[in-house]
């Protein structure tokens, strides 16, 4: 396999596939980032030979499979131009920048036969959410009319204020130009290169980076397609001397068609957790570090039934890069797929756009495209 971009969660992934190396029969072949520093380091962790161009990889006949860990604004192309290549694909959430990039990378998929794309919910390698689903369909929760769950952090002085290397300047050994890509073209400023999470042009903040996360699971556990109507609301409430484009608090009201309401819920600077749970009308779901419980409403007490859930698997991202070894070897299927990918995209870059424009947006099915209500 080959790895491009080797920032910091590459370098969690390249730990966990050496883990994986001897077990799952994997070797990392080779490794690419723009920056030789890190490209350097990543060579020398994982054994790989070192390229500053990623299409270098693609070009390897003897690549099977590629790790797409780069900033978001990047992630399209890279699929589309490893999806013509033939790899298989594991790419870092969100799965594009954009919801058009998702079409983009959906419609190409499509005319590729065989390939494997795997998206970096690793949260969905735990199987509370398609066992939710299971009880949820037969009924045990009664008309399921609000899900709720949150990400939130706290931090002393900043969020995503990750540390500037002093060596790190545009010229031979950081190519700036396209590192930004497909990005508008800026000046070089290292907050953008190392702290790339504060701006719109490379991410949507909590929306892509933590909520994408969170969605995904509800999705998943409701059997949800497309929001019907969003509406986000924040800003930047304690951090306000920041540099960050992106607020520090953020939330989320989906309605989906004929409910539920998903509410996700998120602040940086205060990590008291809420509740994850699917509030049905017969029945309660609670999401919890080992499973799951449904615990009936006391109006229905006698009807709806008690369980406890005992889930397997984990939020992890070697189970969830074993699920993609096993969809291409002996094709079981994929835990995140580029639909699932795909709707999870829909309910963040909507929640962006509503908070950008201060709209409630809604969904255009015919179109697929979200619009100003």
């Amino acid at each position: 396999m080959g790895v491009i971009g080797c920032g910091g969660i590459a370098g969690h992934h390249m730990q966990t596939l050496l883990r994986m190396k001897e077990p799952d029969r994997i070797d990392i072949a080779a490794v690419c980032d723009v920056y030789t520093k890190r490209r350097e380091a990543a060579a020398k962790l994982t054994g790989g030979r070192p390229e500053k161009v990623y299409k270098a990889i693609l070009d390897d006949k003897n690549i099977d499979y590629v790790l797409i860990a780069t900033p978001e604004h990047w992630h399209c192309q890279m699929t589309l131009d490893a999806l013509d290549a033939g790899k298989h694909i594991y790419v870092e959430k969100p799965m594009t920048h954009s919801i058009e990039e998702s079409k983009k990378v959906l419609a190409k998929l499509a005319t590729k036969r065989g390939i494997q794309l795997q998206v970096g919910v690793q949260g969905m390698s735990d199987n509370s959410y398609v066992s939710a689903w299971e009880y949820v369909s037969k009924g045990a929760l009664g008309k399921v009319v609000l899900a709720q769950i949150d990400y939130s952090r706290n931090h002393v002085k900043d969020y995503w204020d990750y540390p500037i290397d002093q060596d790190a300047k545009p010229g031979p050994d950081l190519d700036w130009k396209a590192w930004l890509g497909p990005a508008p073209k800026r000046d070089w400023d290292p907050n953008r290169y190392f702290r790339w999470r504060w701006f719109w042009d490379y991410s949507g903040g909590i929306a892509t980076d933590l909520y994408v996360h969170r969605a995904t699971r509800l999705i998943k556990a409701l059997n949800l397609r497309f929001p019907e109507k969003v509406v986000a609301t924040g800003g930047k409430f304690e951090f306000v001397d920041s540099a960050a484009e992106v607020p520090d608090t953020f939330n989320v009201l989906a309605d989906y068609p004929g409910g539920p309401t998903m509410q996700l819920v998120s602040s940086l600077a205060n990590d008291t957790p809420v509740e994850h749970m699917l509030r049905g009308h017969k029945a309660t779901l609670r999401f919890t570090r080992t499973g799951f419980t449904i615990t009936p409403q006391r109006l229905f007490a006698k009807e709806a039934q008690t369980v406890e859930f005992k889930k397997t698997g984990a939020e992890s991202t070697e189970l969830h890069h074993r699920n993609l070894l096993n969809a291409v070897r002996k094709g079981e299927k994929l835990n995140c797929d580029a639909q699932l990918g795909f709707y999870g995209v829909v309910v963040c870059e909507m929640a962006v756009q509503s908070y950008r424009k201060r709209q409630y947006l809604v969904w255009d099915n015919t179109k697929q495209k979200a619009k100003k209500a």
